[in-house]
């Protein structure tokens, strides 16, 4: 009878403990549940050769180098540009002096949707977010006493990329840099802004076309130039889970991959140098997880569909910034803390390169000294941790690997359905992926409302008063100096040789030559953003975006 009790109360107990753990389970931001405990019957049947592999070996789970950052640490990038080129290029130089690497240009919104600072639909927004480029010369000004030899240089352009990696060519060329010294990455990735962001200027179609065009120049003028890099960032600043965050990105990166096949490249001729760009959240393991999935899934489609022999062909490389979405106007100090947890996580997930937000991002244009922290908080990460010590510190762990597996899985569902459609192209027509996001920001802002997500500062852990902040402020009379130098510009150049040099472009844009060859021309002939992207919009037309999903 007494044994009997015995094993009464231990059932009992044992029926406790599983309904205490059953009430502890969390979901991931991707859906998933997140169990409490993790042990080997999470990994039962689980292969190590086909899961894992080695660093710097297919299918890539574990890092694209086998030393990682024990050799040396990731690339340290600073995205920052606003005003005018010479406020950008004071603003390059201080990073530098402060140990930058790499540098990261923001464009502001007229030269991104390629309109010139003069242009009516330009006002009002004229270096707001991003440095004003307008010609070769505000490139000249931007990069006056930069070493482009020595300095990799991102560019975040996606409808206008070529236009802007032209402009930095010929600026490298007056700087008497050889084309085939520079190294860096446009963004160029413009199917994304279907989905998330909306800095399209032409359809789908003839984007793609202008995209494979980047690729066969680069391969032949700028082989050591990143062409693209594919982008779930701002898919997830505007609300994707990371499992949708992978799945619509690498998706858009098969699309990218045809287009350029179709077009006659050879695979290996071009997808060594296709780099991706993702977000950082606070929530380590998942985005641990979630770099894993992406690469192992992106190196089984280019061996699987595409036939990639050469092994970079099979790469995921990716930049990561961390998350702005996360970043509150309330208590801005605290942010300081989300970017180091969130920089930490792209660390452990196995960044090639990192940029960290600034504090007081989410209150306006980050000032020098915040933007220095940012800086010394990858510094912190990459000197006075351990986490440079040992190549995938994760590997093996139960937690890590059963979120790796569920990561992908959700992520190859989303791709299937992407894939129903006909691709990524036909999906974004229908609006599928836009619905997708959509619904789950709505879940998000649902579950900070009520309070089931805590923000700290916002909707937990509030002060009575905040405490007053002096931002970084754009002097609104940017807009008049952009316009003055265009109309220097314009009184100036050779109007006949720009003219010609247009002609041939939209010659080019009718049929199937390589448009950017008479589009460097027409640069160099000092013919504007805005004039070029007029000459292509003429051609091709302006997309007008349709939901109908």
């Amino acid at each position: 009878m007494l044994a009997l009790s015995a094993r009464w109360l231990i059932a009992g107990a044992e029926s406790a403990i599983e309904r205490e753990a059953s009430s502890m389970v969390r979901e991931s931001e991707s859906g998933v549940p997140i169990q409490p405990v993790y042990g080997p019957g999470d990994l039962s049947g689980w292969d190590p050769a086909e899961k894992l592999g080695e660093p710097g070996a297919y299918p890539y789970t574990r890092g694209v180098h086998p030393t990682m950052y024990t050799g040396r640490p990731w690339t340290m990038r600073q995205y920052a540009g606003f005003g005018t080129a010479s406020e950008s290029n004071a603003r390059y130089r201080q990073l530098i002096a402060h140990g930058t690497t790499g540098l990261s240009v923001a464009f502001d919104l007229p030269t991104q949707m390629g309109y010139d600072s003069d242009a009516p639909i330009a006002h009002g927004e004229v270096g707001r977010v991003g440095v004003a480029v307008d010609s070769l010369d505000d490139m000249l000004v931007l990069f006056d006493g930069i070493p482009l030899d020595e300095v990799s240089t991102s560019m975040t352009i996606n409808a206008p990329a070529a236009l802007l990696l032209l402009l930095y060519q010929l600026a490298a060329e007056e700087h008497g840099v050889p084309a085939d010294r520079l190294t860096g990455t446009i963004q160029n990735d413009v199917l994304k802004e279907y989905i998330a962001r909306g800095t399209y200027i032409f359809p789908p179609k003839p984007s793609l076309r202008l995209v494979a065009d980047v690729f066969a120049y680069c391969r032949a003028e700028l082989p050591r130039w990143n062409t693209i890099s594919i982008s779930g960032y701002h898919m997830a600043e505007a609300g994707a889970s990371p499992a949708q965050e992978i799945a619509f990105t690498l998706a858009n990166g098969i699309a990218y991959v045809r287009t350029a096949v179709a077009a006659g490249m050879d695979v290996d001729d071009f997808a060594p140098r296709l780099s991706f760009f993702f977000v950082s959240r606070t929530t380590l393991l998942e985005e641990v997880a979630k770099f894993r999935a992406a690469r192992r899934i992106w190196a089984r489609v280019m061996r699987d569909e595409f036939g990639a022999k050469n092994p970079k062909s099979r790469m995921l490389r990716f930049h990561t910034q961390t998350a702005g979405v996360q970043l509150t106007a309330q208590q801005p100090e605290v942010n300081l803390v989300r970017v180091a947890v969130q920089g930490l996580a792209a660390v452990l997930g196995g960044t090639q390169s990192l940029h960290t937000n600034s504090f007081d991002e989410a209150i306006a244009l980050p000032t020098e000294k915040s933007a220095r922290l940012a800086l010394r908080t990858q510094q912190v990460l990459a000197h006075e941790t351990d986490i440079t010590a040992t190549v995938d510190p994760f590997a093996g762990s139960y937690a890590i690997e059963r979120m790796t597996d569920d990561v992908e899985a959700a992520a190859l569902d989303l791709m299937r359905r992407v894939e129903d459609f006909g691709g990524a192209v036909e999906a974004i027509e229908r609006g599928f992926q836009k619905g997708e996001i959509e619904r789950n920001a709505y879940r998000i802002a649902q579950e900070t409302d009520v309070g089931d997500r805590v923000v700290v500062g916002v909707n937990r852990f509030r002060l009575d008063e905040e405490e007053p902040y002096e931002p970084l402020r754009v002097d609104p009379a940017i807009e008049a100096r952009q316009a003055e130098r265009l109309a220097r510009l314009r009184a100036t150049r050779d109007r006949a040789a720009m003219d010609a040099a247009l002609a041939a472009l939209g010659g080019a844009a009718r049929g199937t030559a390589n448009v950017l060859y008479p589009m460097k021309e027409a640069l160099r002939a000092r013919a504007t953003v805005g004039e070029v992207c007029d000459t292509l919009r003429e051609v091709w037309g302006a997309y007008v975006p349709t939901d109908t999903f």
